[in-house]
């Protein structure tokens, strides 16, 4: 019968040795960096990294991210000690060194949003955090500077990448809700849509509702969610929406 022995994924030496060779293939691959951005959860990988890193080229910052939803290890630098953290849902479900800094699950939703747009990378909330702070402006002493930031993860599903990539459109302001009252005359709801395309908006579902609104009888309550090329586009949207119909109700999203 063999001896078994089951290490703490994050708090062993063996484990922490296993995460340090992200730290030497950085040094290895990627010469004269200036920082390397890591995301953090239960410490294992930052730990590795910042002892490989740190032992060969002492210069280098290392810097952890962390949602704000669970900002664990910020919590132990301020203490000094490991402090229990009630944790919240978040985007970076796998994160469930002298700096640590936060960031809010709209950036990390829009790193994501970013990385399969550009680099056509499908990377889990938890390693895109890092990315996440940068996009943010949580780090603008690196500006300029030659940085590395791990994308340490793929372990995201279909449905949850989805929402992800919904999250980071609405964050970005390129998904945007808004409801507004109309006539309900022959042609008011055809109007509104006319007015939509003209601007190249693009229009994702439409309800409307005449029961329940407090209007006269003549006006129908239009609900809508759009798509737009951009945070400016969602804004002439808005503000040709204004200029045409005074009880509006317009959501852009907050990045």
């Amino acid at each position: 019968m063999y001896e078994s022995w089951f290490p703490s994924r994050y708090d062993h030496p063996h484990i922490l040795a296993g995460q340090g060779t992200m730290g030497l293939e950085i040094v290895e691959q990627v010469p004269n960096i200036d920082a390397v951005v890591v995301p953090v959860g239960g410490g294992g990988l930052i730990a590795g990294v910042a002892l490989a890193v740190k032992a060969l080229y002492p210069h280098v910052q290392v810097i952890g991210v962390e949602s704000e939803n669970c900002a664990s290890f910020s919590a132990a630098l301020r203490t000094g000690a490991p402090v229990y953290t009630k944790p919240e849902s978040t985007l970076a479900d796998g994160l469930a060194v002298p700096m640590v800094v936060t960031v809010r699950e709209e950036w990390i939703a829009i790193a994501i949003l970013r990385l399969v747009e550009q680099e056509k990378a499908v990377v889990e909330g938890a390693g895109a955090t890092a990315l996440a702070a940068i996009l943010a402006g949580e780090l603008p002493e690196l500006k300029g500077k030659r940085v590395v930031i791990p994308l340490c993860g793929g372990n995201i599903d279909t449905t949850v990448l989805g929402r992800c990539l919904e999250r980071g459109l609405a964050a970005d302001g390129r998904l945007v809700k808004f409801t507004v009252t109309v006539s309900d005359r022959p042609g008011g709801i055809a109007e509104l849509t006319r007015l939509m395309a003209s601007l190249g908006v693009s229009i994702k579902d439409m309800t409307h509702e005449r029961a329940w609104i407090r209007s006269d009888i003549f006006s129908v309550e239009v609900k809508a969610l759009a798509e737009t090329r951009d945070r400016e586009h969602s804004l002439q949207l808005q503000a040709a929406l204004q200029q045409r119909y005074s009880k509006l109700r317009f959501v852009l999203g907050h990045s």
